[in-house]
């Protein structure tokens, strides 16, 4: 059963991201376990949801090419969180992303999606930049889990993580590894009152 964490101060967090940004280093661990939060550049857009299966072909065929385990998941409107391991020696997740990133951002215009074009020539879907985070230990992983199956609930979209449809939550429900009403019968958000 996975377990509810301890949190940290929210303000003191965003203003230690905030402080960090300009500087930012990545964090390389060979077959590490990663959190990452992927944002839509205009967060009025709707973009992961309303083409989740063609979401879900590019997370498809970048693992096909560059193998990675995906042990958590949640797709909001603009955004996504995520856990995942990569494989023994391998430190490459950010051409995973690019990968996903670019694929996506091509399948939509096909689909018929209308994204932005910047000064660049490319298209504004996504932000450039992402948040990335080395899991450390078992009780930092717990934690991640849980914001991931909560996030739902925390940004209104549900009253219960049973309730949303784009979350590994159902995995871990049908696997026996969280109960069907976790999240819905407790006030989660003080507990992992951190992140997007």
């Amino acid at each position: 059963m996975i377990k509810t964490m301890d949190c940290f101060d929210c303000q003191t967090y965003q203003k230690e991201i905030s402080r960090t940004m300009v500087a930012y280093r990545r964090s390389y661990v060979a077959g590490g376990t990663y959190f990452f939060t992927v944002t839509l550049k205009n967060r009025k857009t709707t973009y992961l949801t309303d083409y989740i299966d063609e979401l879900r072909d590019s997370f498809r065929l970048c693992r096909e090419k560059q193998f990675f385990t995906i042990d958590a998941i949640v797709i909001l409107p603009d955004h996504l969180h995520t856990i995942w391991v990569l494989p023994e020696g391998d430190t490459d997740y950010p051409s995973r992303w690019r990968s996903i990133k670019s694929q996506f951002t091509r399948t939509i215009r096909k689909s018929g999606a209308s994204p932005k074009v910047n000064s660049d020539g490319g298209f504004d879907v996504w932000q450039r930049r992402y948040w990335e985070h080395t899991i450390k230990n078992e009780q930092d992983y717990n934690r991640h889990m849980d914001y991931i199956h909560y996030n739902p609930v925390k940004h209104g979209y549900v009253e219960s993580p049973a309730n949303w449809p784009w979350s590994s939550f159902h995995s871990l429900v049908r696997k026996g590894a969280l109960e069907v009403d976790w999240g819905a019968t407790i006030n989660l958000e003080e507990l992992l009152n951190f992140g997007e």
